[in-house]
């Protein structure tokens, strides 16, 4: 079994540029997303990261690429707790001075629980947190 600190949360920016050949990340995507095999991370989601990847998808790309990604989630979901909703919810409430979604928050809470603190994710507010955005090279930025 690997150890916590190999799980990877993929992030809804992530996803949208692995789906959507026209995003301009997709090539950096598809790089990191290589770079999760070889080094055999463990890729992970939450639920709340399923519905917005699904809305973003159809709003960048259009119902039949975001149907088929639903149908296709690539890893495994991780569903939110209570505990990580609440915990989400004080995060944003400590950090005033911040622009956090509420499922960027969440996500926060669901890494603290899991013990991670990487994230495939092309969202500037994981760096702005403390946590490591995974990088096609190993560069990671907090």
């Amino acid at each position: 079994m690997l150890a916590e600190s190999h799980r990877v949360l993929v992030d809804a920016s992530g996803f949208a540029a692995l789906a959507n050949e026209d995003d301009s990340n997709h090539r950096v995507a598809r790089a990191i997303w290589d770079r999760l095999h070889w080094e055999h991370l463990a890729p992970f989601t939450t639920n709340f990261i399923v519905a917005e990847t699904h809305a973003l998808l159809l709003t960048r790309a259009g119902h039949s690429v975001a149907r088929r990604w639903l149908r296709l989630v690539p890893v495994p979901e991780t569903w939110v707790t209570e505990e990580d909703y609440a915990r989400g919810r004080q995060i944003i409430e400590a950090h005033r001075d911040k622009s956090y979604s509420l499922t960027d928050a969440v996500s926060f809470a669901v890494m603290e629980r899991l013990s991670t603190r990487l994230a495939f994710s092309f969202d500037e507010h994981f760096s702005q947190y403390g946590l490591h955005r995974l990088q096609p090279r190993g560069d990671e930025s907090p």
